[in-house]
């Protein structure tokens, strides 16, 4: 989608994303695979590169994906000089969630977002002989101890609660996002547009 961007020069046609990231913003949307954790990271350098005293507002609308790829867009994020506000503005889900949950420059969802989080699970079928299985589950068992280790520190709960927590899918309203420690703060949306207007 384009917009149009009047200036000195006269008008010119740019792209959505090209504009919202002039303001600052992220989008965090669909699944998160290497692709778009690769976007999300260019997007992080080059907004550090033109402040590191402005803030970057990311809004996330996921289901999750891949955990790997997840955790390059939380090391960007842990890295990032710039501070960075997280906003669940639909659904923060899975890997997603851990994304919104680590912010530490504000973690705000919206009055009708969504956050859940699970275990970690195998994104394909398993096949081969039993020391292979044997690997698979005992990588899996490390990431899920990693992921709920992170969980721990952002939402100051012990690993022991988030064990408990993520043993299934458990979905937390807004009012839940913030009492479990998901998030800060319930915003509307006229606090993305604050920096704007």
């Amino acid at each position: 989608m384009n917009t149009l961007l009047k200036s000195a020069g006269g008008i010119t046609q740019v792209s959505a994303d090209s504009r919202l990231l002039s303001n600052r913003l992220i989008f965090l949307e669909g699944k998160i695979d290497a692709g778009s954790a690769g976007e999300f990271v260019r997007q992080i350098l080059i907004l550090n590169q033109e402040s590191t005293e402005k803030a970057i507002r990311v809004l996330v609308n996921s289901a999750g994906g891949e955990i790997s790829s997840g955790l390059m867009i939380y090391d960007a994020i842990q890295g990032s000089r710039a501070p960075v506000e997280l906003y669940c503005i639909g659904h923060a889900y899975s890997m997603a969630a851990v994304i919104v949950a680590c912010g530490s420059h504000g973690r705000y969802i919206l009055p009708h977002g969504e956050m859940m989080i699970h275990e970690p699970m195998l994104g394909q079928q398993v096949a081969g002989n039993s020391s292979s299985i044997r690997s698979i589950s005992e990588g899996l068992l490390e990431m899920k101890g990693r992921i709920n280790r992170l969980l721990a520190k952002h939402t100051k709960r012990s690993e022991e609660e988030i064990e408990k927590a993520t043993a299934y899918d458990h979905f937390f309203s807004p009012e839940e996002s913030v009492e479990f420690g998901l998030c800060d703060e319930i915003v509307g949306f006229e606090k993305i547009l604050e920096p704007i207007l």
